[in-house]
Protein backbone atom coordinates (compact mmCIF):
# COMPACT_ATOMS: atom_id res chain seq x y z
CA UNK A 1 0.00 0.00 0.00
CA UNK A 2 1.24 3.57 -0.70
CA UNK A 3 2.39 5.71 2.26
CA UNK A 4 1.16 9.54 2.81
CA UNK A 5 2.43 12.59 1.38
CA UNK A 6 1.52 14.74 4.31
CA UNK A 7 1.13 11.90 7.68
CA UNK A 8 -0.06 14.56 10.20
CA UNK A 9 -2.19 16.40 8.52
CA UNK A 10 -3.83 12.77 6.68
CA UNK A 11 -4.43 11.26 9.50
CA UNK A 12 -5.14 14.07 12.51
CA UNK A 13 -7.99 12.75 14.76
CA UNK A 14 -11.65 13.61 14.31
CA UNK A 15 -11.26 16.23 17.23
CA UNK A 16 -8.40 18.28 15.74
CA UNK A 17 -9.59 18.08 12.38
CA UNK A 18 -13.16 19.65 13.75
CA UNK A 19 -11.18 22.34 16.35
CA UNK A 20 -9.29 23.16 12.59
CA UNK A 21 -12.28 23.61 10.71
CA UNK A 22 -13.97 25.56 13.27
CA UNK A 23 -11.36 28.29 12.93
CA UNK A 24 -10.74 28.51 9.46
CA UNK A 25 -14.49 28.74 8.55
CA UNK A 26 -14.88 31.61 11.12
CA UNK A 27 -11.70 33.33 9.68
CA UNK A 28 -12.91 32.90 6.15
CA UNK A 29 -16.27 33.97 7.18
CA UNK A 30 -15.11 37.44 8.19
CA UNK A 31 -12.97 37.38 4.82
CA UNK A 32 -15.49 37.46 2.71
CA UNK A 33 -17.38 39.55 4.83
CA UNK A 34 -14.39 41.96 5.04
CA UNK A 35 -13.75 41.78 1.27
CA UNK A 36 -16.78 41.21 -0.97
CA UNK A 37 -19.67 43.71 -1.59
CA UNK A 38 -21.72 40.36 -2.89
CA UNK A 39 -21.23 37.97 0.24
CA UNK A 40 -22.03 41.51 2.71
CA UNK A 41 -25.29 41.74 1.00
CA UNK A 42 -26.24 37.88 1.02
CA UNK A 43 -25.46 38.05 5.00
CA UNK A 44 -27.50 41.39 5.06
CA UNK A 45 -30.14 39.68 3.43
CA UNK A 46 -30.01 36.18 5.48
CA UNK A 47 -29.95 38.34 8.91
CA UNK A 48 -26.26 36.81 9.36
CA UNK A 49 -22.91 37.96 10.59
CA UNK A 50 -19.39 36.44 10.89
CA UNK A 51 -20.17 36.38 15.02
CA UNK A 52 -22.84 34.79 14.08
CA UNK A 53 -20.52 31.25 13.41
CA UNK A 54 -19.81 29.72 17.25
CA UNK A 55 -19.66 25.95 15.83
CA UNK A 56 -19.59 24.17 12.50
CA UNK A 57 -22.71 23.53 12.60
CA UNK A 58 -23.50 27.26 12.33
CA UNK A 59 -22.64 27.22 8.98
CA UNK A 60 -26.49 26.12 8.22
CA UNK A 61 -27.07 29.74 8.90
CA UNK A 62 -24.75 31.41 6.03
CA UNK A 63 -26.76 31.71 2.99
CA UNK A 64 -25.85 29.45 0.08
CA UNK A 65 -24.03 30.22 -3.29
CA UNK A 66 -24.70 28.28 -6.82
CA UNK A 67 -23.15 29.01 -10.11
CA UNK A 68 -25.51 31.35 -11.48
CA UNK A 69 -23.78 33.95 -8.83
CA UNK A 70 -20.88 33.38 -10.55
CA UNK A 71 -22.63 34.14 -14.18
CA UNK A 72 -24.85 37.02 -12.71
CA UNK A 73 -21.24 38.54 -11.08
CA UNK A 74 -19.21 38.10 -14.65
CA UNK A 75 -16.91 38.56 -14.80
CA UNK A 76 -15.13 38.97 -11.59
CA UNK A 77 -17.65 40.63 -9.14
CA UNK A 78 -17.29 37.48 -6.59
CA UNK A 79 -13.17 37.95 -6.37
CA UNK A 80 -12.18 39.40 -2.60
CA UNK A 81 -8.93 40.41 -3.65
CA UNK A 82 -7.74 43.30 -6.48
CA UNK A 83 -6.63 41.57 -9.64
CA UNK A 84 -2.97 42.36 -9.11
CA UNK A 85 -3.35 39.57 -6.90
CA UNK A 86 -4.80 37.07 -9.42
CA UNK A 87 -1.68 35.15 -11.07
CA UNK A 88 -3.85 32.97 -13.08
CA UNK A 89 -7.39 32.21 -14.39
CA UNK A 90 -9.43 29.61 -15.01
CA UNK A 91 -12.64 29.98 -17.50
CA UNK A 92 -15.73 27.26 -18.04
CA UNK A 93 -16.99 26.81 -21.38
CA UNK A 94 -19.79 28.51 -20.66
CA UNK A 95 -22.40 26.32 -22.92
CA UNK A 96 -24.80 26.29 -20.62
CA UNK A 97 -24.92 30.56 -19.98
CA UNK A 98 -22.11 32.93 -19.19
CA UNK A 99 -18.99 31.41 -18.84
CA UNK A 100 -17.65 31.16 -15.28
CA UNK A 101 -14.66 32.69 -14.45
CA UNK A 102 -11.95 31.71 -11.18
CA UNK A 103 -9.03 33.47 -10.33
CA UNK A 104 -6.08 32.30 -8.20
CA UNK A 105 -3.73 33.99 -6.09
CA UNK A 106 -0.59 32.42 -5.82
CA UNK A 107 -1.25 30.79 -2.36
CA UNK A 108 -4.85 29.09 -4.12
CA UNK A 109 -2.58 27.52 -6.82
CA UNK A 110 -0.01 26.15 -4.01
CA UNK A 111 -3.11 24.75 -2.02
CA UNK A 112 -4.73 23.14 -4.90
CA UNK A 113 -1.24 21.44 -5.76
CA UNK A 114 -1.10 19.99 -2.00
CA UNK A 115 -4.41 18.70 -2.36
CA UNK A 116 -3.39 16.67 -5.79
CA UNK A 117 -0.04 15.81 -4.37
CA UNK A 118 -1.85 14.15 -1.58
CA UNK A 119 -4.47 12.42 -3.74
CA UNK A 120 -1.99 11.03 -6.16
CA UNK A 121 0.38 9.50 -3.07
CA UNK A 122 -2.63 7.61 -2.06
CA UNK A 123 -3.30 6.02 -5.09
CA UNK A 124 0.20 4.96 -5.02
CA UNK A 125 2.31 7.31 -7.44
CA UNK A 126 5.63 8.93 -6.70
CA UNK A 127 8.88 9.83 -8.12
CA UNK A 128 9.56 6.95 -10.27
CA UNK A 129 5.90 6.84 -12.19
CA UNK A 130 5.92 8.47 -15.56
CA UNK A 131 2.26 10.53 -15.71
CA UNK A 132 0.49 11.19 -18.88
CA UNK A 133 -2.15 13.89 -18.92
CA UNK A 134 -4.85 13.51 -21.17
CA UNK A 135 -6.81 16.22 -19.98
CA UNK A 136 -6.95 19.71 -21.79
CA UNK A 137 -4.93 21.89 -21.29
CA UNK A 138 -5.60 25.91 -21.39
CA UNK A 139 -8.80 27.30 -19.70
CA UNK A 140 -9.68 23.84 -18.63
CA UNK A 141 -8.72 23.47 -15.35
CA UNK A 142 -7.82 19.65 -15.69
CA UNK A 143 -4.63 19.24 -17.74
CA UNK A 144 -2.43 22.08 -15.37
CA UNK A 145 -4.32 20.84 -12.59
CA UNK A 146 -3.03 17.60 -12.83
CA UNK A 147 0.31 18.45 -14.20
CA UNK A 148 0.95 20.86 -11.32
CA UNK A 149 0.37 17.87 -8.71
CA UNK A 150 2.01 15.57 -10.39
CA UNK A 151 5.58 17.08 -10.46
CA UNK A 152 4.87 18.28 -7.00
CA UNK A 153 5.00 14.28 -6.34
CA UNK A 154 8.27 14.19 -8.40
CA UNK A 155 6.75 12.43 -10.94
CA UNK A 156 8.07 13.05 -14.45
CA UNK A 157 4.96 14.63 -16.62
CA UNK A 158 4.07 13.72 -20.23
CA UNK A 159 1.71 16.56 -21.08
CA UNK A 160 -0.14 15.35 -24.30
CA UNK A 161 -3.75 16.80 -23.62
CA UNK A 162 -5.76 15.66 -25.79
CA UNK A 163 -6.31 14.44 -29.18
CA UNK A 164 -3.79 12.26 -32.34
CA UNK A 165 -4.79 9.05 -30.00
CA UNK A 166 -2.23 6.89 -32.39
CA UNK A 167 0.77 9.42 -31.19
CA UNK A 168 -0.48 9.12 -27.42
CA UNK A 169 -0.05 5.36 -27.80
CA UNK A 170 2.63 5.86 -29.04
CA UNK A 171 4.23 7.87 -26.58
CA UNK A 172 3.01 5.67 -23.72
CA UNK A 173 4.86 3.26 -24.94
CA UNK A 174 8.10 4.57 -25.66
CA UNK A 175 8.62 6.84 -22.52
CA UNK A 176 6.79 3.91 -20.41
CA UNK A 177 3.95 5.88 -19.09
CA UNK A 178 2.98 4.23 -16.10
CA UNK A 179 0.08 6.21 -15.34
CA UNK A 180 -2.67 8.15 -17.25
CA UNK A 181 -5.18 10.95 -16.57
CA UNK A 182 -7.97 11.45 -19.01
CA UNK A 183 -11.94 11.50 -19.06
CA UNK A 184 -13.13 7.36 -18.76
CA UNK A 185 -14.19 7.86 -22.17
CA UNK A 186 -11.57 8.86 -24.02
CA UNK A 187 -9.25 6.04 -22.85
CA UNK A 188 -11.59 3.67 -23.59
CA UNK A 189 -11.43 5.08 -27.01
CA UNK A 190 -7.73 5.13 -26.74
CA UNK A 191 -7.89 0.96 -25.83
CA UNK A 192 -10.03 0.62 -29.21
CA UNK A 193 -7.14 2.47 -31.47
CA UNK A 194 -4.24 0.85 -29.75
CA UNK A 195 -6.12 -2.68 -30.55
CA UNK A 196 -6.80 -1.70 -33.79
CA UNK A 197 -2.60 -0.65 -33.95
CA UNK A 198 -2.21 -4.34 -32.65
CA UNK A 199 -0.96 -2.70 -29.56
CA UNK A 200 -2.39 -4.71 -26.15
CA UNK A 201 -2.29 -1.66 -23.17
CA UNK A 202 -2.13 -4.83 -20.74
CA UNK A 203 1.10 -6.22 -22.25
CA UNK A 204 2.82 -3.90 -24.79
CA UNK A 205 2.68 -0.51 -22.03
CA UNK A 206 4.34 -0.02 -18.73
CA UNK A 207 0.40 1.53 -17.74
CA UNK A 208 -0.74 0.28 -14.54
CA UNK A 209 -2.93 3.51 -13.30
CA UNK A 210 -5.78 5.62 -14.24
CA UNK A 211 -6.94 8.31 -13.22
CA UNK A 212 -10.63 9.30 -14.45
CA UNK A 213 -13.09 11.80 -14.01
CA UNK A 214 -14.04 15.39 -15.61
CA UNK A 215 -17.48 13.29 -16.64
CA UNK A 216 -19.68 10.68 -14.67
CA UNK A 217 -19.01 6.79 -14.86
CA UNK A 218 -20.24 3.96 -13.22
CA UNK A 219 -18.50 0.74 -10.91
CA UNK A 220 -19.20 -1.18 -14.35
CA UNK A 221 -17.31 1.35 -16.67
CA UNK A 222 -14.57 1.08 -14.08
CA UNK A 223 -15.10 -3.23 -13.97
CA UNK A 224 -14.68 -2.82 -17.80
CA UNK A 225 -11.93 -0.59 -18.06
CA UNK A 226 -9.56 -2.65 -15.52
CA UNK A 227 -11.16 -5.91 -17.16
CA UNK A 228 -10.08 -5.12 -20.61
CA UNK A 229 -6.56 -2.99 -19.67
CA UNK A 230 -5.22 -4.61 -16.71
CA UNK A 231 -5.03 -1.34 -15.09
CA UNK A 232 -6.52 -0.16 -11.79
CA UNK A 233 -8.85 2.31 -12.50
CA UNK A 234 -9.67 5.55 -9.75
CA UNK A 235 -11.93 7.98 -9.71
CA UNK A 236 -10.97 12.00 -9.41
CA UNK A 237 -13.31 14.80 -8.31
CA UNK A 238 -13.11 18.54 -9.01
CA UNK A 239 -15.24 21.12 -9.92
CA UNK A 240 -13.71 24.23 -12.61
CA UNK A 241 -15.44 26.94 -9.65
CA UNK A 242 -13.39 25.28 -6.61
CA UNK A 243 -10.25 24.59 -7.67
CA UNK A 244 -10.58 21.48 -10.69
CA UNK A 245 -9.02 18.04 -10.07
CA UNK A 246 -8.77 17.75 -6.78
CA UNK A 247 -9.27 14.51 -4.35
CA UNK A 248 -9.60 10.85 -5.64
CA UNK A 249 -10.20 7.57 -4.04
CA UNK A 250 -7.40 6.05 -2.29
CA UNK A 251 -6.24 2.40 -3.22
CA UNK A 252 -9.00 0.81 -1.21
CA UNK A 253 -11.56 2.12 -4.37
CA UNK A 254 -14.01 3.01 -1.24
CA UNK A 255 -14.82 6.88 -1.62
CA UNK A 256 -12.96 10.35 -2.61
CA UNK A 257 -11.08 11.57 0.21
CA UNK A 258 -11.70 15.34 0.79
CA UNK A 259 -9.09 17.12 2.67
CA UNK A 260 -11.19 18.53 5.44
CA UNK A 261 -8.47 21.17 6.28
CA UNK A 262 -8.98 22.61 2.78
CA UNK A 263 -12.77 22.15 2.49
CA UNK A 264 -15.74 21.84 4.76
CA UNK A 265 -18.62 19.84 2.46
CA UNK A 266 -22.46 19.01 3.70
CA UNK A 267 -24.75 16.87 2.01
CA UNK A 268 -28.19 18.78 1.42
CA UNK A 269 -31.75 17.62 0.31
CA UNK A 270 -31.94 19.38 -3.38
CA UNK A 271 -34.96 20.53 -2.94
CA UNK A 272 -35.53 21.69 1.14
CA UNK A 273 -31.77 22.45 1.30
CA UNK A 274 -31.54 20.41 4.65
CA UNK A 275 -28.50 18.82 5.39
CA UNK A 276 -28.88 14.92 5.49
CA UNK A 277 -26.88 12.41 7.54
CA UNK A 278 -24.01 10.54 6.47
CA UNK A 279 -24.95 7.65 3.87
CA UNK A 280 -27.87 9.21 2.87
CA UNK A 281 -27.77 10.46 -0.61
CA UNK A 282 -28.24 14.26 -1.44
CA UNK A 283 -26.63 17.35 -2.86
CA UNK A 284 -22.97 18.10 -2.50
CA UNK A 285 -22.51 21.52 -0.97
CA UNK A 286 -18.18 22.78 -0.43
CA UNK A 287 -17.24 25.67 1.65
CA UNK A 288 -13.61 26.51 0.77
CA UNK A 289 -11.50 27.58 3.97
CA UNK A 290 -7.76 28.26 2.41
CA UNK A 291 -8.62 29.82 -1.15
CA UNK A 292 -8.52 33.86 -1.53
CA UNK A 293 -8.85 35.44 -4.35
CA UNK A 294 -12.79 33.37 -5.03
CA UNK A 295 -13.65 31.78 -2.22
CA UNK A 296 -16.86 30.06 -2.19
CA UNK A 297 -19.52 29.93 0.98
CA UNK A 298 -22.05 26.83 0.97
CA UNK A 299 -21.86 26.37 -2.77
CA UNK A 300 -24.28 24.28 -4.43
CA UNK A 301 -22.45 22.27 -6.82
CA UNK A 302 -25.79 19.90 -7.91
CA UNK A 303 -23.55 16.71 -8.01
CA UNK A 304 -25.65 13.68 -5.78
CA UNK A 305 -23.60 11.40 -3.78
CA UNK A 306 -23.02 10.14 -0.29
CA UNK A 307 -20.83 11.26 2.61
CA UNK A 308 -18.99 9.07 5.20
CA UNK A 309 -17.33 10.51 7.74
CA UNK A 310 -15.29 7.16 9.34
CA UNK A 311 -11.97 7.27 8.83
CA UNK A 312 -10.78 4.86 6.11
CA UNK A 313 -9.04 1.85 6.00
CA UNK A 314 -6.17 3.62 4.73
CA UNK A 315 -5.94 5.06 7.90
CA UNK A 316 -6.72 8.56 6.60
CA UNK A 317 -9.56 10.36 8.36
CA UNK A 318 -10.83 13.22 6.44
CA UNK A 319 -14.59 12.90 5.38
CA UNK A 320 -15.29 10.63 1.95
CA UNK A 321 -17.85 11.26 -0.70
CA UNK A 322 -18.72 8.23 -2.76
CA UNK A 323 -19.27 7.78 -6.43
CA UNK A 324 -21.42 11.08 -7.83
CA UNK A 325 -24.46 9.66 -8.61
CA UNK A 326 -25.73 11.83 -11.13
CA UNK A 327 -26.27 15.92 -11.21
CA UNK A 328 -29.49 17.85 -9.96
CA UNK A 329 -29.70 18.99 -13.59
CA UNK A 330 -28.78 15.92 -15.65
CA UNK A 331 -31.62 13.99 -14.16
CA UNK A 332 -34.17 13.40 -16.85
CA UNK A 333 -37.95 13.63 -16.62
CA UNK A 334 -39.97 10.78 -18.39
CA UNK A 335 -43.33 10.36 -18.18
CA UNK A 336 -42.87 11.63 -14.39
CA UNK A 337 -40.16 9.12 -13.88
CA UNK A 338 -36.97 10.26 -12.91
CA UNK A 339 -33.87 8.82 -14.59
CA UNK A 340 -29.87 9.26 -14.19
CA UNK A 341 -28.13 8.35 -17.72
CA UNK A 342 -25.52 6.88 -14.42
CA UNK A 343 -29.02 4.05 -14.01
CA UNK A 344 -28.62 3.24 -18.12
CA UNK A 345 -24.53 2.98 -17.97
CA UNK A 346 -24.64 1.06 -15.05
CA UNK A 347 -27.13 -1.78 -16.52
CA UNK A 348 -25.46 -1.61 -20.19
CA UNK A 349 -21.89 -2.23 -18.53
CA UNK A 350 -23.45 -5.48 -16.89
CA UNK A 351 -24.27 -6.92 -20.55
CA UNK A 352 -20.72 -8.25 -21.96
CA UNK A 353 -22.39 -7.72 -25.34
CA UNK A 354 -22.60 -4.28 -25.34
CA UNK A 355 -19.15 -2.35 -25.87
CA UNK A 356 -18.50 1.06 -23.73
CA UNK A 357 -20.23 3.53 -25.99
CA UNK A 358 -24.12 4.23 -26.02
CA UNK A 359 -26.28 7.43 -26.24
CA UNK A 360 -29.57 8.11 -25.30
CA UNK A 361 -32.43 10.26 -27.24
CA UNK A 362 -35.20 11.52 -25.47
CA UNK A 363 -37.69 13.61 -27.89
CA UNK A 364 -41.44 14.08 -27.93
CA UNK A 365 -44.10 12.31 -30.10
CA UNK A 366 -47.26 14.33 -29.56
CA UNK A 367 -48.06 14.55 -25.98
CA UNK A 368 -45.53 11.61 -24.95
CA UNK A 369 -42.10 11.90 -24.10
CA UNK A 370 -39.93 8.95 -26.06
CA UNK A 371 -36.83 7.74 -24.58
CA UNK A 372 -34.27 5.86 -26.94
CA UNK A 373 -31.23 4.28 -26.00
CA UNK A 374 -28.53 3.48 -28.97
CA UNK A 375 -26.07 0.91 -27.84
CA UNK A 376 -23.19 0.15 -29.55
CA UNK A 377 -22.17 -3.95 -29.21
CA UNK A 378 -18.78 -5.38 -29.24
CA UNK A 379 -17.16 -7.15 -31.97
CA UNK A 380 -18.28 -10.56 -30.01
CA UNK A 381 -21.53 -9.61 -29.46
CA UNK A 382 -22.38 -8.26 -32.92
CA UNK A 383 -24.36 -10.96 -35.42
CA UNK A 384 -25.64 -11.36 -38.63
CA UNK A 385 -28.30 -13.51 -37.27
CA UNK A 386 -31.46 -11.53 -36.95
CA UNK A 387 -32.75 -13.49 -34.21
CA UNK A 388 -29.75 -13.16 -31.66
CA UNK A 389 -29.71 -9.82 -32.35
CA UNK A 390 -33.35 -9.48 -31.32
CA UNK A 391 -33.66 -11.66 -28.45
CA UNK A 392 -30.54 -9.23 -27.53
CA UNK A 393 -32.41 -5.74 -27.43
CA UNK A 394 -35.56 -8.02 -25.82
CA UNK A 395 -32.82 -8.63 -22.93
CA UNK A 396 -31.55 -5.08 -22.72
CA UNK A 397 -35.08 -3.45 -22.73
CA UNK A 398 -36.28 -5.70 -19.89
CA UNK A 399 -33.05 -4.97 -17.48
CA UNK A 400 -33.55 -1.26 -18.38
CA UNK A 401 -37.28 -1.48 -17.46
CA UNK A 402 -36.21 -2.95 -14.31
CA UNK A 403 -34.12 -0.57 -13.01
CA UNK A 404 -36.03 2.55 -14.60
CA UNK A 405 -39.68 1.50 -14.06
CA UNK A 406 -40.53 2.85 -17.54
CA UNK A 407 -39.99 1.52 -20.73
CA UNK A 408 -36.95 2.76 -23.28
CA UNK A 409 -36.74 1.40 -26.80
CA UNK A 410 -33.27 0.44 -28.05
CA UNK A 411 -31.38 0.36 -31.16
CA UNK A 412 -28.58 -1.77 -31.74
CA UNK A 413 -25.96 -0.81 -33.92
CA UNK A 414 -22.58 -2.18 -35.21
CA UNK A 415 -19.58 -1.43 -33.25
CA UNK A 416 -17.71 2.13 -34.56
CA UNK A 417 -21.01 4.08 -35.24
CA UNK A 418 -21.31 6.26 -31.95
CA UNK A 419 -18.96 9.03 -32.17
CA UNK A 420 -15.93 9.05 -29.97
CA UNK A 421 -15.34 12.06 -28.01
CA UNK A 422 -11.05 13.43 -27.19
CA UNK A 423 -12.91 15.14 -24.37
CA UNK A 424 -16.21 14.49 -21.88
CA UNK A 425 -18.79 12.71 -23.99
CA UNK A 426 -22.41 13.82 -25.16
CA UNK A 427 -24.53 11.00 -23.77
CA UNK A 428 -27.83 12.91 -23.54
CA UNK A 429 -29.68 14.28 -27.09
CA UNK A 430 -32.72 15.54 -25.50
CA UNK A 431 -34.31 17.30 -28.31
CA UNK A 432 -37.11 18.61 -26.26
CA UNK A 433 -35.31 21.25 -25.24
CA UNK A 434 -35.06 22.21 -28.68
Amino acid sequence: MSGYWDPHMERMPAEDLYALQLDRLKAVTRYVYDHSSFYRQRFAEAGVTPDDVKELDDITKLPFTRKVDLRNTYPTGMFCLPKNWVVRYHVSSGTTGKPTVVGYTKGDIEAWTESLARALTSIGLGRNDVIQVGYGYGLFTGGLGLHYGAERIGATVLPTSTGNTERQIELMQDLESTAIACTPSYFLHIAEVAERMGVSIRDDTKLRVGIFGAEPWSIETRRRIEDITGIKAYDIYGTSEISGPLFTECQHQNGIHVWADMFLIEIVDPKTGEQVEDGEQGELVVTTLNKWAMPLIRYRIGDLTIKESEPCECGRTHPRIMRILGRTDDMLVIRGINVFPSQIESVLMNIPEVGPHYQIIVSREGALDVMKVRVELTDRGFSDRIGDLMALNRRISKELKNVLNIFAEVELVEPGVIPRSEGKAKRVIDTRKV
